[in-house]
C-alpha cells in the first residue's frame, strides 16, 4: 500500500536532520520510505550508524541497493523492499521520516508500541499528530532565498 509518494529529501536537509537527531556512530537507523537510499548511505557513511532503509517499490529498493554497493557500503546499510508496517522496529535508535501528515497518522501506533524508550524520530516537513514535538527546526536550504524552505520535527520516545 502506497502512503505517501516518492519525493527525494536534498541531501543538505538530510545531513540537517541527522545533525538534529544526533545520530551516533553505531546507532541503528531506520528510513521508513527510503526511495533511491540516499538518508541511509549518508548515515553509515558521513555518521557511522548501522543504516536500514525500508522502500516498498520494487523499482527504488534496486536502485537503492545499487547505490549501496556502488558506495561500498553493504557491510553497513540493508534495504528492505517490504512494506514499513511489515517490518520490526524494536532495535531503532534513530527514525527517519519523509510521509505526509496522514502516512505519520498510520504510522504512529507501530512507532509507539514498537519503539523503545529515548528512540529519536526525526520527520521532515510533516508533524506526527498527537505528540508533542521535542524541537521543530527550520532549515533553509537555499540561503538566497532567505527564508525557512523546511521544517525538521524532532520527537523522543518517552
Amino acid at each position: 500500500m502506497f502512503i505517501a509518494p516518492y519525493v527525494p529529501s536534498p541531501v543538505s536537509v538530510i545531513r540537517f536532520m541527522l545533525e538534529v537527531a544526533e545520530l551516533k556512530p553505531m546507532e541503528v537507523f531506520f528510513d521508513l520510505g527510503a526511495g533511491d537510499g540516499r538518508t541511509v548511505i549518508l548515515a553509515a557513511r558521513d555518521f557511522g550508524a548501522r543504516a536500514v532503509g525500508v522502500e516498498l517499490r520494487d523499482d527504488l529498493a534496486k536502485k537503492a541497493m545499487t547505490m549501496v554497493h556502488d558506495q561500498g557500503l553493504a557491510y553497513k546499510v540493508t534495504i528492505m523492499n517490504s512494506d514499513m508496517f511489515e517490518v520490526e522496529l524494536t532495535s531503532a535508535d534513530v527514525i527517519f521520516l519523509y510521509l505526509t501528515t496522514s502516512a505519520n497518522k498510520k504510522i504512529r501506533p507501530k512507532l509507539e508500541s514498537e519503539l523503545k524508550k529515548g528512540v529519536r524520530i526525526v520527520s521532515h516537513d510533516y508533524e506526527i499528530a498527537g505528540w508533542k514535538p521535542h524541537g521543530v527546526k527550520n532549515f533553509c536550504e537555499n540561503q538566497k532565498l532567505g527564508y525557512p524552505s523546511h521544517t525538521i520535527y524532532l520527537y523522543k520516545k518517552a
